[in-house]
């Protein structure tokens, strides 16, 4: 057993012959069980471990005999998450919730990796002491959530019985109330149909644990998406090169829309993650919407649309948001093709 890294201190450690292809983040776990593997995976992601010298940010890489592996353990931080004042754009705000439209890149509560900087953060310091804690002390307030480089809007309580209302309005999923989440999507080519249901349940990938796939009936959870191709670029083209599509979901799974439209062969544009294979492709656009794309530098996914019953009167509340600039951006220069 390997002696237990302290705090701010670099720990060495070198790679034996016997590791030889094992995966990066389960042999530190073998050898420092001080840690727990999520703990490690956490430390990879945020740049804290070096391969030979270089920074590696892939926990299932592959290692080689000899290799220097240089472990770098952050002080530990606070347990509750502290008040940034972080700008936010306030699409509703009234004593029970609050309803943001999230930019790309920001992510919504502490985790490994993203400790501070968050919605969260951002959120303690706009509302104080309101904010309720039904959710965890790391999760004040929340009752869904938008992956990191997803934009759009996202409601939050402000108090405890606003959280009890909402998370059971967001746990029924719209079946028996007026809940509605509504997204816009740019996927490669043009879905067979101009709108259809996918109905696929969805887990974690046995291939990759860090991704989500859909898997056979029986296994993994519920869920279902509706969508609607709304434009397509070239506009009347028979084969388009993509599709703005519109989606609706009746379930909430992790990574949902991603995984469902690359499942019926059509990933999201900028979509590293479920659409690695069409890299090629995107390096085949011509130079503007190309030049976008990259811009972008994130999958093109909107929460346009995000409608729900008001915890405290029960008056049904729907709100809109238009993409940001980097979405309209791709969308107008792939409209010129």
């Amino acid at each position: 057993m390997l002696p237990v890294p302290t705090p701010d201190t670099l720990s060495t450690l070198s790679v034996p012959p016997e590791a030889a292809g094992v995966r990066l983040d389960r042999w530190l776990a073998q050898s420092l069980p001080a840690f727990s593997r999520s703990r490690l995976q956490g430390l990879i992601a945020a740049g804290d471990v070096r391969l030979d010298g270089n920074v590696v940010s892939d926990c299932g890489h592959r290692l080689k005999p000899g290799q220097r592996i240089d472990l770098v353990v952050p002080p530990p931080v606070a347990a509750e998450p502290v008040a940034q004042a972080i700008p936010l754009v306030i699409v509703h705000e009234d004593a029970d919730l609050i309803v943001i439209d999230k930019p790309a890149g920001l992510v919504v509560h502490p985790a490994a990796g993203h400790e501070d900087g968050t919605l969260v953060n951002a959120l303690i310091a706009h509302c104080g002491e309101s904010l309720s804690g039904i959710g965890g002390v790391r999760r004040p307030g929340i009752v869904h959530r938008l992956d990191k480089d997803t934009s759009g809007l996202i409601v939050v309580a402000k108090n405890d019985h606003a959280h009890q209302e909402l998370s059971a309005q967001f746990a029924d999923h719209g079946r028996t109330g007026p809940l509605e989440r509504a997204y816009l999507a740019i996927v490669w080519g043009m879905p067979r149909r101009p709108h259809g249901t996918i109905d696929a349940p969805i887990d974690r990938s046995s291939r990759n644990r860090e991704k989500m796939a859909v898997v056979p009936e029986g296994r993994g959870r519920h869920a279902v998406t509706h969508y609607e191709v709304l434009d397509t670029y070239p506009t009347g083209s028979t084969e388009p090169v993509a599709s703005l599509v519109r989606c609706v979901l009746e379930t909430g799974r992790t990574h949902q829309i991603r995984v469902h439209m690359a499942h019926i062969g059509h990933p999201l544009l900028g979509d590293r993650v479920y659409g690695s294979g069409f890299v090629t492709k995107a390096a085949r656009l011509p130079e503007a919407p190309r030049q976008a794309l990259a811009a972008m530098d994130r999958q093109a996914l909107h929460a346009t649309l995000l409608g729900f019953a008001h915890p405290g009167s029960g008056e049904t509340l729907a709100f809109t948001a238009d993409p940001p600039e980097d979405f309209a951006r791709l969308q107008d220069n792939l409209a010129k093709l």
